[in-house]
């Protein structure tokens, strides 16, 4: 029989992450094993989990959550396991949710997701899925809804998915990881994706929204929502100009929700979203929390105009990048 572990990344969650575990404990298809990817945790979750005879768990820097999902599922696969099971530590599932997942797999390889389920109400979907808004909705007797999956909530990989797509990017750190993860499964190594219906994760109902006014000095997590955007569509789109363009319409889009929607500091918000813009076209992943809060809370004086200059020649520099490099090689060769 083929073996199953569950990998889950935890941060500062302990009481969460109990309750996660106790679920994952407590399936009808019990596991083989429970994996936790603790990072860097400061509210005891350490110390908890050292007391957790059945569990494995893995201590390290806060690395964010591409970085807690790279280490877990490279360690699972190396430790040999079939199945990987991948959730954050804010949600649980159901008590037949691994029974019936694997019941699903019809040999065929596929990308498997539970069915993301509102944790206070049972029946909505917290993410639309396909057509569907809530369990209700789904016809009598239907399993699988195809052509859609939200990692990483209860997604269930085979070792063969990582053999051929490998693992999240820990440089992402947060934010989009997991989308780029998906894309890089279902786009460029045309893996199926489904969710199973009856295999429900429970999960608190999303409440950000970028519409929402976001504090500018301790807003760091935007920083990342707008660099690794750009990534994501490079994975999505097989062609590079076309996932520019989808680029450049997201961040007409987000410019547009600053002037509309946002309440306080307008200007800096604008000045501020084209670092990370920057950072996209130049591949600089080495921004982390705090060296992002610190720029912040600094209350640097983003120029609006300078800014946008410096965002036009990166851009311009980074289209002109091939045609220059082949004029350096024909003067070489001259």
């Amino acid at each position: 029989m083929e073996k199953v572990i569950a990998v889950v990344v935890t941060y500062n969650r302990q009481a969460l992450l109990s309750e996660c575990i106790t679920a994952l404990r407590n399936q009808s298809r019990p596991l083989d094993a429970i994996l936790i990817v603790n990072n860097g945790s400061t509210d005891g979750t350490e110390a908890w989990l050292s007391q957790q005879p059945d569990l494995i768990f893995i201590n390290q820097d806060n690395v964010g959550s591409s970085g807690g999902f790279a280490s877990g599922i490279s360690r699972a696969y190396a430790d040999g396991y079939d199945w990987i099971w991948c959730m954050d530590d804010d949600g649980y599932p159901k008590a037949d949710a691994l029974e019936n997942l694997l019941a699903a797999d019809d040999g065929c390889l596929r990308l498997l997701n539970c069915a993301v389920i509102d944790k206070e109400d049972k029946k909505s979907f917290v993410w639309k899925t396909q057509q569907y808004k809530s369990l209700d909705e789904v016809e009598a007797g239907r399993t699988i809804i195809e052509g859609i999956g939200h990692p990483f909530n209860g997604t269930m990989l085979h070792r063969r998915i990582v053999e051929r797509a490998g693992v999240p990017k820990p440089k992402y750190f947060l934010w989009g990881d997991e989308t780029e993860y998906y894309y890089r499964i279902v786009k460029r190594n045309e893996i199926p994706v489904c969710t199973v219906a009856n295999s429900i994760h429970y999960h608190p109902a999303t409440a950000f929204s970028i519409k929402k006014d976001w504090d500018y000095a301790s807003g760091w997590k935007m920083y990342f929502y707008i660099r690794n955007r750009f990534h994501i569509h490079q994975v999505k789109f097989s062609n590079k100009l076309v996932a520019l363009l989808n680029y450049c319409c997201f961040l007409v889009a987000f410019t547009g929700i600053v002037l509309l929607f946002q309440k306080t500091d307008k200007i800096k918000k604008l000045g501020f979203i084209m670092w990370p813009v920057a950072d996209a076209f130049n591949n600089n992943f080495e921004a982390t929390p705090p060296l992002i809060l610190a720029k912040l809370k600094a209350r640097e004086n983003f120029s609006l105009s300078g800014s946008i200059n410096g965002y036009l020649k990166t851009t311009w520099l980074n289209i002109l990048a091939p045609f220059s490099t082949r004029t350096e090689r024909r003067a070489a060769n001259a």
